[in-house]
């Protein structure tokens, strides 16, 4: 613990309070908690979750005992995290992945700067750890042994190899339709899987219920607070490597709505330090197939179309953050796009082919939707764009076998080549 954190908690006894997006109730960091129950209460079938809490700190003691962000930085953020102790995280690498800076595109000068944010590069080869490793730490603090999720896929194999690393018990609940390659993850990090006949969403249902039943802690993205803090860490990161320079873009992938509004979180904690005095302009895509937060997001009430779309880690047909991702987005001029699943194999095969980073279906539709901004005109010279990339391409092999045809064998003889490569 930090001298600072050290002084925080001795002071006001708490780190952090729980904050209902929907009625404003405040929890106290104590309680073991996923949604405001007063908002809970008068949930509507069919509607997104009400309820779903924000984690607030105590930014004016904490900017007048750090002042700086270097202050902040150096303990890895922990004061401004739902933890009490960095030795409470998993001894692996998480975070600190690659930015690249690229000025060409096809041998051509770009007439602006493109950043491109490899988060694949995590230990389960995705975004989801950031989230994994501050829920599973947050579970150790308080003797929780066992941690359930709901996922199509990477939540799962993230919540798996975090629980082997941490000694922790994970039950994995998961579609019948999860790509096998993240299946595999998860019985090979020693998980317990339960396939559930039925959609993401059902699964996802069904995890609540075994937590209301057995007492696991809930790690479902959303329903758990305790992502958004997790995810948030990615705004610090680049802060951090961009050395104060903000983004005029964002681009990154929406399903749930939990890695914009961690996204977001992140930046606007730093405002509220006063480290930062604006937000950059995040966009966040959608498959066209599975667009129900984008479409969703002036209507008055919310109506849900069944996804259907290749991009599985984006899948979902009520987004369970919808109330505090559709907050952000309007409160801070954001933008929600769909692309169609053709957009995104097509951006998934460019991006392969001009930077060597193999990404899967969910986290190339944020390269899509860079190149739908691009193509209206809509990034001006001079600019700083920056794409996120949340997972790897071996994730979901045979989301690309129409771009990614192997050829038929050839005799071992140079006839025989000289043939095939002509």
């Amino acid at each position: 613990m930090s001298p600072l954190q050290k002084e925080t908690v001795m002071e006001k006894q708490q780190k952090f309070v729980y904050e209902c997006v929907n009625c404003g109730r405040q929890y106290n960091d104590s309680e073991i908690i996923y949604l405001c129950p007063v908002c809970k209460a008068s949930q509507v079938e069919g509607q997104p979750p009400a309820g779903i809490l924000r984690v607030l700190y105590d930014y004016g003691h904490i900017s007048k005992l750090a002042g700086r962000f270097e202050v902040i930085k150096q303990n890895r953020y922990l004061d401004i995290l739902p933890y009490q102790n960095n030795g409470s995280l998993p001894a692996l690498k998480i975070g600190q992945t690659p930015l690249y800076l690229h000025q060409k595109w096809g041998g051509k000068d770009l007439p602006f700067q493109l950043y491109i944010k490899d988060d694949s590069q995590n230990p389960t080869f995705s975004f989801k750890d950031r989230a994994s490793a501050v829920v599973s730490a947050f579970a150790l603090e308080h003797g929780i042994q066992t941690l359930v999720a709901a996922t199509t896929g990477n939540a799962g194999s993230s919540l798996a190899g975090i629980c082997a690393a941490q000694g922790q018990k994970a039950i994995i609940m998961v579609p019948q339709t999860a790509p096998v390659a993240k299946l595999t993850q998860v019985l090979m990090y020693g998980a317990t899987l339960v396939p559930v006949k039925g959609t993401y969403d059902e699964a996802f249902d069904l995890s609540v219920a075994a937590t209301n039943a057995f007492g696991w802690y809930n790690r479902n993205t959303g329903f758990n607070p305790l992502t958004i803090e997790g995810k948030k860490t990615v705004a610090l990161e680049l802060f951090d490597q961009l050395n104060g320079l903000l983004p005029d873009h964002i681009f990154l992938p929406v399903g749930d709505g939990v890695v914009i509004s961690g996204m977001y979180k992140g930046y606007e904690d730093l405002m509220k330090l006063g480290f930062i005095d604006r937000m950059p302009k995040i966009v966040g895509a959608q498959s066209s197939g599975s667009d129900n937060l984008a479409r969703n997001l002036h209507a008055e009430i919310f109506r849900a179309s069944p996804s259907n779309t290749i991009a599985d880690s984006i899948s979902v047909d009520i987004p369970r953050n919808f109330f505090m991702a559709r907050d952000f987005v309007k409160k801070y001029n954001g933008d929600l796009i769909s692309v169609s699943d053709e957009d995104i194999i097509t951006a998934a095969a460019e991006l392969a082919r001009h930077t060597g980073l193999f990404t899967e279906p969910a986290s190339a539709a944020s390269f899509a939707a860079y190149k739908k901004y691009l193509k209206q005109g809509l990034l001006l010279p001079g600019t700083n764009n920056l794409v996120l990339l949340t997972g790897s391409g071996l994730k979901d092999l045979k989301s690309f076998a129409s771009v990614a045809k192997i050829p038929s064998p050839v005799e071992p003889n140079i006839e025989s080549l000289k043939a095939f490569l002509s």
